[in-house]
């Protein structure tokens, strides 16, 4: 099992994974620059997502991207065109020089933040024999519910996303080992969210709070 404690919340679904290769996915309000990241992951193109303010700190020459088809063009106006990087669509598997992963359909079905149209993704990182599963922004949806992971980042914040209830809902019928909640307590969301959202998820299930700790 993947060590939880390599993965590194910041705030929102900003998170670092410190595996053999450094990964960040959806870099956001990164303060130091330490110019490290092998792997940036990107769920979609919202600003907390899609910061160049931070990806510019954390980028190195080598580094490689991962960002839903949808977000080619403005990646290219936003980053340049002279990094490596992927483009991925929901529901497929794709390996990189040094992982697997498979993407997963994030979207809201009732509401307008975030249309299943425009193919935005979570991702299943294969790492160390360890499927870890990044929601990115979705609602409660089938999709989610039909995810097999041992460890699940999911956001609880509500509004733009599910809440804690949904979130602890989810987390209650795909039964991960580990189960760490995101987006929350900054623009959305109350920072007891995750507390609460612990209090409803059931055994086998450990909640990890890395956020507001």
């Amino acid at each position: 099992m993947f060590d939880v404690a390599k993965i590194i919340m910041n705030e929102q679904n900003s998170i670092r994974i410190d595996a053999e290769k450094k990964i960040y996915i959806d870099p956001y309000h990164i303060e130091d620059e330490p110019h490290d990241a092998d792997y940036i992951f990107l769920t979609h193109a919202h600003y907390d997502h899609f910061s160049k303010e931070s990806i510019v700190k954390i980028v190195k020459s080598d580094t490689q991207f991962v960002f839903p088809k949808n977000m080619g063009l403005q990646f290219k106006t936003t980053i340049g065109k002279d990094y490596k990087f992927m483009k991925v669509v929901p529901d497929e598997s794709y390996e990189t020089d040094d992982f697997a992963f498979e993407t997963v359909k994030a979207y809201n079905p009732m509401k307008p933040f975030h249309p299943k149209m425009l193919k935005n993704v979570g991702y299943i990182l294969k790492l160390e024999d360890t499927r870890i599963y990044i929601a990115g922004d979705t609602d409660l949806t089938q999709d989610a519910k039909n995810v097999k992971c041992d460890i699940a980042l999911i956001p609880i914040g509500g509004f733009y996303t599910m809440d804690y209830k949904e979130a602890a809902e989810l987390i209650n019928v795909i039964k991960p080992a580990y189960a760490i909640p995101t987006h929350y307590g900054t623009a959305v969301g109350k920072k007891s969210d995750g507390d609460d959202f612990k209090k409803l998820v059931g055994a086998p299930t450990q909640v990890v709070l890395k956020l507001f700790v």
